[in-house]
């Protein structure tokens, strides 16, 4: 396996689903592991990921022993900065800092770069940089400011990038990780989806036992394939609670409770939207309704479990950017996006025990799971959905009125997409409701109503995320149906933003 070392980047799981990819199989392991656990996991690398910190001004108690030469490592960003600062170099703020894409040069060939040619673009995100080598070290690549962007030790399998292989803005990051792996490490393909669903079913079911489990369901493919995942493990003593939260699309409790119930799955629909909204009500701040939403749904539960348990076990779709963007992952460091209500709003008192077979995957792996499961295609393709659902696409106050503006909105948008010839290219598209009025005129008359966004992006993973360049004529369409058939809008604008800076979601 390559074992990535967390420094708390909001990349570092996105590492690890790299190697993954290549059929390596790949643990996250926090900055203070000793290197002989690493050695008794038989590590066959070993990444030290980006971070959010300055390495001149980080008390860290790193393990210098990951350096001795005898496991191959990857420093990448902070980590490079970290293996040159340790062995002897020098680190300090650049004049200027490098985001975004960057070309660099490579002036030395290395196994590291077997393939690539004399330019490559490159994502760069950083501000500090390495101003002197360790003594032992070589520099590989400069970027476009002659900074040092890759290096190596001239004598141990010791490498280092200033840049982000891991994202797709890297054009051939993929090829650098598959030289580290392959060429350097001599990694073997043991990464199998098929067996982990294996293991999975087998370890929930001696777990459970005889007991019973209490499954929260949205619909999405998470809690779809977990929900199909548990009833192979424990058949009947599992219940699938789903929760209408009056927070949903259009047509979406309908849709939810046909589709589990063909895949049988024991289903119980629980009517909370009157609830919900007045938990809701005059609430403004994006955290605070998370966190709202996050408790009634375990509230839920607990009132469910007291009727039809008793259940031990509260099951959940909990991924991978999950437990990054809530910075809830093993290592703490991370630095705080937003809360997930599956991850930050559970109370201190919970009364269940967990089960999470999905902590440590990304979206793509539970969909390909989901395909060994035979879970039909419409469920597996359907784009991610927010547990608190059109809450968080409304900006300020949630209230009845603007869940039905907003629903509309988006039903409208969904309705046009799905007619485009490259609609499966897209990862996430919704509309967002905005706290804002603007002057307009409908039928000669003045109107002053509020305004839709429409945010559409294309993604491998929900990392990283670029806006979708639709065609006017689409864009134009959905704006004039919105403004025509929705009542209390009369202006569309959309979304140009990339992630980062942004997040896909506005709140």
């Amino acid at each position: 396996m390559i074992g990535v070392i967390d420094f708390g980047s909001q990349y570092t799981q996105l590492i690890a689903r790299r190697f993954r990819e290549m059929g390596v199989y790949s643990e996250i392991f926090p900055p203070t592991v000793k290197f002989s656990e690493l050695k008794s996991k038989d590590v066959e690398g070993i990444v030290l990921s980006g971070g959010p910190n300055s390495v001149y001004d980080f008390d860290l108690n790193f393990d210098m022993n990951i350096f001795s030469g005898e496991v191959p490592v990857l420093g990448i960003c902070f980590g490079f900065q970290l293996m040159a600062q340790i062995l002897g170099g020098k680190v300090e703020k650049g004049e200027k800092g490098e985001f975004g894409l960057t070309k660099i040069r490579i002036v030395k060939s290395s196994l590291l770069f077997k393939g690539l040619a004399e330019e490559e673009n490159v994502w760069m995100s950083h501000h500090d940089v390495v101003k002197e080598l360790p003594s032992s070290f070589e520099v590989l690549a400069y970027s476009e400011n002659n900074y040092i962007a890759a290096a190596q030790s001239q004598i141990k399998p010791l490498f280092a990038v200033q840049f982000h292989p891991e994202v797709t803005h890297t054009e051939n990051g993929k090829k650098v990780l598959e030289n580290f792996a392959f060429e350097i490490c001599k990694a073997k393909k043991n990464w199998d989806l098929g067996k982990f669903v294996e293991e999975k079913i087998k370890e929930i079911k001696e777990r459970v036992g005889t007991d019973k489990v209490l499954l929260a369901v949205s619909g999405g493919v998470d809690s779809s394939t977990l929900a199909v995942l548990l009833k192979e493990a424990v058949g009947d003593k599992l219940t699938a609670i789903f929760v209408d939260h009056g927070l949903l699309r259009k047509g979406e409790k309908e849709e939810v409770s046909n589709a589990l119930r063909s895949l049988g799955v024991n289903l119980v629909v629980v009517d909370a939207e009157d609830r919900f909204l007045n938990r809701l009500n005059g609430v403004t701040d994006p955290e605070e309704k998370r966190k709202i939403i996050g408790h009634e749904f375990i509230e839920v539960f607990l009132e469910e479990a007291k009727k039809r348990g008793p259940f031990k076990y509260l099951a959940q779709g909990t991924l991978y950017p999950d437990v990054i963007e809530s910075a809830a992952s093993s290592t703490g460091m991370a630095a705080k996006i937003k809360t997930h209500h599956n991850v930050g709003g559970l109370p201190e008192d919970l009364k269940f025990e967990l089960i999470e077979p999905f902590r440590y995957l990304f979206k793509d792996e539970v969909r390909r799971i989901a395909q060994i499961l035979n879970i039909p295609d419409f469920i597996i393709k359907r784009q991610p959905f927010p547990g608190p659902g059109l809450a968080v696409r409304i900006l300020g106050e949630v209230t009845k009125d603007k869940l039905e503006i907003l629903r509309m909105a988006d039903y409208i948008l969904q309705e046009e997409l799905q007619k485009w010839s490259e609609y499966e290219k897209i990862w996430q598209s919704f509309a967002v409701l905005l706290p804002i009025r603007t002057v307009g005129v409908k039928g000669d008359f003045r109107s002053y109503e509020y305004v839709i966004a429409l945010r559409i992006v294309e993604s491998e993973d929900g990392m990283t995320a670029n806006f979708v360049e639709v065609p006017y004529d689409i864009l134009g369409k959905v704006s004039r149906r919105i403004t025509n058939e929705v009542k209390g809008i009369n202006r569309v604008v959309y979304d140009l933003t990339d992630k980062p800076p942004a997040t896909i979601e506005w709140e």
